[in-house]
């Protein structure tokens, strides 16, 4: 089974990220993942831009595809979250990258586009392994 393959049937138990989102796994490599979200009425806020909470929830299941390999369990301690730029869509894409995995924590670096090539958001997540 490759990464990519595991990924995704683990991942099928995030009924919200998967289910009510609709984010799909498109990439997955050792301390790496790529995810992409298309947009459509539910992602979007008031003003007709993509909520951020959805941007969020892109960032935060793709540090989870990317660093809970198989046989490994990690979760998120802490996030913190910089919106560059305001998107419309139609599509966004995460990359994360591990920076650091020591014994206990690791720390990463997701980076959301949107499908022109430009930044929306940067996120930097601080996880624990159980």
């Amino acid at each position: 089974m490759t990464p990519k393959e595991y990924a995704e049937s683990y991942f099928k138990g995030d009924r919200f990220a998967t289910g009510t989102t609709g984010i799909e796994i498109v990439d997955v490599r050792s301390q790496y993942a790529k995810c992409s979200l298309k947009i459509d009425g539910r992602h979007l806020n008031a003003a007709g831009t993509v909520m951020g909470g959805a941007i969020f929830t892109l960032a935060d299941f793709t540090f989870a595809v990317a660093s809970n390999p198989e046989g490994q369990r990690i979760v998120s301690v802490s996030s913190t979250i910089e919106y560059l730029s305001a998107s419309k869509g139609p599509v966004l894409y995460c990359e994360a990258e591990c920076l650091r995995s020591g014994r206990n924590v690791c720390f990463y670096e997701m980076t959301v586009i949107g499908d022109d090539g430009k930044i929306i958001a940067r996120v930097l997540t601080n996880g624990f392994k159980k």
